[in-house]
């Protein structure tokens, strides 16, 4: 059963992932007076940074408590294991975030949960390894997410081909795979947006060491005249910059939800 806390439940689940054949945990945080039938509820898919795991968000953030029962949405934070950037990957077959997100949690929360069914009810937002693997899934699944968000994303892949997240695992060795790094790099997402409706909304602090990634984006998107909010602030890669940066991005899904 739910357990109240902060003027929200939160209930603590395992959802099992058939592409992956286990079991893993995932957060959803309802609003106080959530009830299983009537007005169904707009859901949030908030993804954890690397290393990060279902639980993350709600420590670096305990107001999203507050944000699921003042705005009456569900926050549902899944665990993308510890370095999968989200992807299928191409070289690791247990590797299977992205359909799992995309398709085996929202198939699991659209069941339970009295939620919104069509995408215009549903957005998805991450920090760090999860802003990067939010962009790439509301792009890639259009018809599924409605809106979607960024907090200090890696949303180029491609300049980290010495780093510490071990993108060569899920990728692949660049030396050998580039393909794989240019194809899962959010920025060449871009093109894909032609004629199509994603509001979107990117921020990173200024000491990031993804800002520049953030800005090519950023580049990008005004190049190919999609709409899209983007803001640069005072801050570094750390849970303070996410922990409030949070907070506007739920601001705007509330608001998209609203108005949808």
């Amino acid at each position: 059963m739910p357990e109240t806390a902060n003027a929200a439940y939160v209930d603590t689940l395992e959802i099992f992932s058939a592409s992956m054949r286990k079991n893993i945990k995932c957060l959803v945080v309802a609003p106080e007076n959530y009830r299983a039938t009537g007005q169904p509820y707009p859901v949030l898919y908030l993804l954890h940074g690397y290393s990060g795991n279902f639980a993350g968000w709600l420590s670096d953030a305990p107001q999203l408590r507050q944000h699921a029962d003042n705005y009456q949405m569900i926050i549902v934070c899944p665990d993308g294991g510890y370095d999968s950037w989200y992807l299928d990957s191409p070289v690791d077959t247990t590797v299977r975030y992205e359909t799992y997100i995309a398709k085996e949690v929202v198939g699991f929360i659209d069941y339970y949960y009295n939620t919104r069914r069509e995408r215009e009810g549903r957005a998805i937002a991450g920090l760090s390894m999860g802003g990067h693997g939010a962009i790439t899934l509301g792009i890639k699944y259009i018809d599924i997410f409605g809106a979607a968000g960024s907090m200090a994303g890696g949303l180029d892949l491609r300049p980290f081909k010495i780093n510490y997240w071990d993108l060569k695992g899920v990728l692949g060795e660049p030396l050998i795979h580039w393909k794989n790094w240019e194809a899962a790099s959010a920025v060449n997402f871009v093109p894909r947006l032609k004629g199509r409706d994603l509001p979107m909304i990117i921020d990173c602090g200024l000491d990031d060491f993804f800002l520049e990634t953030n800005r090519e984006m950023h580049r990008r998107l005004l190049e190919a005249d999609i709409p899209h909010e983007y803001t640069e602030r005072p801050g570094e890669h750390n849970s303070e910059y996410w922990g409030s940066a949070v907070d506007f991005q739920v601001l705007f899904f509330h608001k998209f939800f609203e108005e949808r």
